[in-house]
């Protein structure tokens, strides 16, 4: 064959021939006699294999070096080509999980409800903007705890920007020291989770902040819409605590803080209110005291510090805490993530563990059932199937897939809708946790924090929620 033949046969133009040939890849042809190259079948199927494998995400680099090392010998080369295998599989998830941060970010921009790019704190606002904040002069600022509540207050007559505060405080480190260590240790958690790269969390984090400390240094009304579940609990201490700590103004700074809703008897947060319902809250909201500020600095300085015995203090303060109403309620949640005295559970692990030995086929049906068993539910689904993922991998997992194996990444570093319907079982193991027979800890190990408190062995602080005691690791 000429080499225009093969060219169209395998899909390449001549010139990707001649590229080859001068590469390496592909062997220098035989001439007839008048000097013209012919190549014969082998060629064609090989340049196919080359696009083929290009098509999967090699590069010509990567083809060369295999070719290399395949070609010393058929052991070698069945390991290297496992070796290589395993490498782009971890380089093709890691572009799957960028994909998905990508769609996340994406998915909020198309619910955003906000009619002005000048006052939306969306990224694609953002962006327009030129980096510049919202434009909310002589208006409002109302703070959320995420996008659902968020957009919905869009929707309402009440006009000014919406700032979604999105940080999963009970989730990843909580370190005592400043502001920017704190905003640097939650980036570094989150980017490893899977939500974005660090540098654009930090960035996020810090923008976030600015806008509530500038909104308040010029005057204007700051509201902070929260609930009073741990989730929005930690949030509202966080922002307090900023404003506490950055020297400006708290007269134009009110809360609306709820628990319940009329009509509502099974009310679980500012999220599934409408429009109209978000906005007859708006005539009951408070100020916020400088009383108020400075004692959630202490709380949250207390989340923050390196062992939790000032968390387990506020959560017992016989009459609540004055000014933060369901805090205490919430910090007695926070504890109950620690390790348990009996089986080494924190309070998540115990109700999915248990959700998938009392049937639950799936994880999403876990998280169903699992969220059914919470007084005051608070954690979303890709959390949960993080803390399912932990009880799901190692030789001693605590739960497995039916056909006996490890749980994958959980979302967003793997796909949610399989994850999501893995077909679940108990291990033996975890049927002797969940009857206090064994030890999660000992078991599987722990590098965990809750707050500032970082759970590894040799300091593994424990809750008994039977006796709302907390114990502290052995001397």
């Amino acid at each position: 064959m000429r080499v225009g033949e093969v060219a169209e046969r395998a899909g390449v133009n001549v010139e990707t021939l001649r590229y080859y040939e001068r590469r390496g890849l592909l062997p220098e042809p035989a001439r007839s006699p008048r000097g013209h190259r012919h190549y014969d079948e082998e060629t064609v199927r090989f340049v196919r294999a080359i696009k083929e494998a290009q098509s999967l995400g090699f590069t010509l680099a990567e083809i060369e070096d295999f070719l290399g090392v395949v070609g010393r010998g058929r052991v070698a080369a069945s390991e290297a080509l496992r070796v290589r295998m395993a490498a782009k599989i971890d380089e093709v998830d890691s572009r799957i999980a960028g994909l998905r941060r990508v769609r996340e970010g994406l998915a909020r921009v198309v619910g955003c409800a906000c009619d002005s790019l000048d006052h939306c704190t969306c990224g694609a606002a953002y962006l327009a903007r030129r980096g510049r904040g919202p434009v909310v002069a002589g208006s409002l600022l109302h703070v959320t705890n995420g996008e659902s509540a968020g957009n919905t207050i869009r929707q309402t007559t009440l006009g000014g920007a919406v700032l979604s505060w999105q940080d999963v405080l009970h989730e990843g480190p909580v370190p005592e020291g400043s502001r920017a260590s704190l905003r640097t240790a939650r980036a570094a958690f989150l980017a490893g989770c899977g939500w974005g790269s660090k540098r654009s969390l930090a960035g996020e984090l810090e923008r976030r902040d600015r806008q509530v400390v500038d909104a308040l240094r010029d005057g204007r009304r700051v509201v902070l819409w929260f609930e009073h579940d741990l989730y929005d609990q930690l949030q509202l201490l966080d922002v307090l605590a900023l404003v506490a700590e950055s020297d400006v103004p708290f007269d134009t700074l009110e809360l609306i803080v709820v628990g319940s809703f009329p009509g509502r008897p099974g009310f679980r947060g500012l999220g599934e209110l409408s429009a109209s319902e978000l906005e007859s809250l708006w005539g009951a909201r408070a100020p916020a005291t400088a009383a108020v500020a400075a004692l959630a600095a202490e709380v949250w300085e207390a989340v923050r510090a390196p062992t939790p015995e000032g968390v387990a203090l506020f959560a017992a303060a016989p009459r609540g805490l004055e000014g933060l109403p369901f805090a205490a309620a919430a910090l007695q949640r926070l504890l109950d993530e620690l390790p348990g005295v009996r089986d080494g559970l924190s309070g998540t692990e115990r109700r999915a563990l248990a959700a998938v030995a009392q049937g639950a086929a799936t994880p999403v049906d876990a998280f169903l059932v699992s969220q059914s068993a919470e007084e005051t539910p608070f954690l979303g689904d890709a959390w949960f199937f993080r803390a399912l993922a932990s009880l799901g991998s190692g030789e001693a997992r605590l739960v497995e897939t039916a056909a006996g194996d490890a749980l994958p990444l959980p979302p967003p570093l793997g796909d949610a809708q399989t994850f999501g319907r893995l077909p679940l079982r108990p291990t033996r193991n975890g049927a002797r946790v969940l009857a206090g027979k064994a030890d999660r800890v000992a078991l599987l190990g722990l590098d965990r924090w809750v707050g500032g408190t970082h759970l590894v062995p040799g300091a593994v602080w424990r809750w008994d929620g039977e006796r709302s005691l907390l114990v502290a690791p052995p001397a």
